[in-house]
């Protein structure tokens, strides 16, 4: 295995459109969603790891989230999760990441992964993976896997890329979520991709990417460098981290640079955003219902997706396309088509019965 192939994993995120499974205390990624017996952390850990050297995967975390991410990953060392002591979007957290890889290996060439997105194929997402790093080690380029939409989807940024016979694509931009009619546009011009934000990257060319277009973070950051992976490093993004601009790594880098480039990804995905993705991604009962953990009699009953905690018999007669989810002290019974408003209810009932239903 190539001891110069790097993982940044990034597990900050709260799930909120999981809710109620999904917590800030405890988030999506560190719950096994599909019934598979793994959480979505740990099967993405196993999957990069058949790539890349588990002592060489960083998890990009929350520090509330530190002793989480050792648990479920007891594979990992505490050196290999990096935490941030405040919420700043994804740039900043790659970033240090990056400079702390860099400083251990310049070679280093590294994927920067969501924790929590549902991969299929994983021969294939790995055979994808090491075209990308093969490319990326011999050129300064910066790199991004990229979905082949089956339907115009509006949930999902897009890529656009040049038409070229080459498997690897120069990106010609890209674009926010888009609404219905454009999406459709997309799907027949036939040059567009979902964004995965799924990046390749070798060390050096994302570091040399940040010094051009975001001089006022990488200075920030480059000065913790004699303190990086030291027990003073610490200290240093305490009282540095949350001077960082909050900004994604989409606005503050790939849509500045001119050398990024796109593979059309051969492998079934998806984000897991949602209970209805999920639902998605289930194997269904005769009902078309989608079931985890619980023991189900539905009469008249079809198109829901129902989860509880432990093997609870849930009984269901006349719903039609509902999320139905039980645990604990929270029943969520909702209907699929506005699974999107989750969040207001979220913030509904933490309004009305306080911050610990959240």
């Amino acid at each position: 295995m190539n001891k110069n192939n790097y993982a940044i994993l990034m597990a900050g995120g709260v799930g909120s459109r999981f809710w109620p499974v999904s917590t800030t205390e405890f988030p999506k990624q560190f719950h096994d969603m599909l019934g598979t017996g793994e959480t979505l952390i740990q099967r993405t850990f196993n999957r990069l790891s058949k790539v890349i050297p588990i002592e060489n995967i960083f998890i990009l975390t929350n520090e509330r989230y530190n002793d989480l991410v050792l648990q479920q990953l007891p594979e990992a060392k505490q050196r290999q999760v990096v935490t941030e002591p405040a919420m700043r979007n994804t740039a900043p957290c790659i970033l240090y990441a990056s400079l702390k890889i860099q400083k251990e290996n310049p070679d280093a060439v590294m994927v920067v992964a969501p924790s929590d997105h549902w991969i299929e194929d994983e021969t294939a997402f790995i055979e994808n993976l090491k075209q990308c790093f093969d490319a990326c080690s011999e050129k300064d380029i910066l790199m991004t896997l990229g979905i082949e939409p089956t339907f115009p989807n509006t949930g999902y940024g897009y890529i656009q890329y040049e038409k070229e016979s080459n498997s690897i694509k120069k990106v010609a931009q890209f674009t926010e979520k888009p609404d219905y009619k454009t999406a459709k546009q997309f799907l027949h011009q036939r040059n567009y991709l979902w964004n995965a934000g799924i990046f390749i990257w070798s060390v050096k060319s994302i570091v040399d990417a940040f010094a051009k277009f975001q001089k006022q973070m990488t200075v920030l950051f480059e000065n913790g460098l004699p303190v990086y992976n030291t027990e003073k490093e610490n200290d240093f993004i305490a009282k540095n981290y949350s001077l960082a601009e909050n900004i994604s790594i989409d606005y503050a880098i790939l849509e500045n640079a001119e050398n990024v480039y796109v593979l059309p990804a051969t492998f079934d995905w998806n984000d897991l955003g949602t209970w209805g993705s999920l639902y998605d991604k289930l194997d269904k009962t005769n009902d078309k219902n989608a079931v985890v953990n619980a023991r189900v009699l539905a009469e008249d009953a079809s198109g829901n997706m129902i989860r509880t905690s432990g093997d609870k018999i849930v009984v269901v007669d006349g719903l039609e396309d509902y999320i139905i989810v039980d645990k604990e002290d929270v029943l969520l019974i909702y209907p699929k088509k506005k699974e999107q408003d989750i969040k207001q209810v979220l913030k509904k009932v933490k309004d009305a019965y306080g911050e610990k239903y959240g």
